[in-house]
């Protein structure tokens, strides 16, 4: 969430432009796909010095060299114990939950930073940062008069604006509050419009 005082307020975000390197998806209200490098990397890295380390005992156990104890010691186990072994449960949920994670990974679009924007050609697609939606929602509510101080968070499919007056009744300055969001929201041009919440009350006395 941003907040901002009337005075220093800064200038209004613009769209960010759609990243080249993000996957592209057919259709112009889909969202961005992340790449998700850093989850690849991962796993291809320990997935790499695993694989490296086992043929290198595997090597070595076939020039007749004693093989590593914790191979040694790894195969002991898993040839003892037993499936109800609490050891066994608990490495077979660690791989689970792993499995699960990925599997998220690669079904969600990820970016849920930005928001698609309708466009009149299908061929182009837009995105707005959350945070510069957020940023242009506070400074139109910064305009209403009687507001003090706005906090706005901007999700994708909820819109929450926090405000202070200081001055005017709290429901007529909720009303011009509420009436200015839907506008602005609307003059976004999100391809989902989302859900707006407005609550608006006086500053704590000093």
């Amino acid at each position: 969430m941003t907040t901002a005082e009337r005075a220093g307020a800064p200038d209004p975000a613009e769209a960010v432009p759609p990243d080249p390197s993000l996957a592209d998806a057919p259709g112009p209200a889909r969202r961005f796909w992340s790449v998700r490098r850093l989850p690849a990397v991962l796993v291809a890295a320990v997935l790499l010095a695993a694989s490296g380390l086992t043929l290198y005992d595997v090597v070595a156990v076939r020039a007749h060299r004693t093989g590593m104890a914790w191979r040694r010691t790894l195969a002991h186990q898993l040839a003892t114990r037993h499936l109800d072994d609490p050891w066994v449960l608990a490495g077979a949920s660690l791989a689970l939950l792993l499995g699960l994670w990925l599997f998220v990974l690669a079904v969600t679009p990820g970016l849920r930073r930005l928001l698609p924007l309708r466009t009149d050609d299908p061929d182009v697609r837009a995105v707005l940062d959350r945070r510069a939606a957020a940023l242009v929602l506070r400074d139109r509510a910064m305009e209403v008069p009687g507001v003090r101080s706005v906090r706005v968070g901007v999700g994708r499919r909820v819109v929450r604006a926090r405000a202070q007056a200081h001055f005017r009744a709290l429901d007529e300055v909720r009303r011009d509050v509420d009436s200015v969001l839907t506008d602005a929201v609307r003059e976004l041009g999100l391809t989902r419009a989302p859900v707006l919440s407005v609550r608006v009350g006086r500053p704590p006395k000093g």
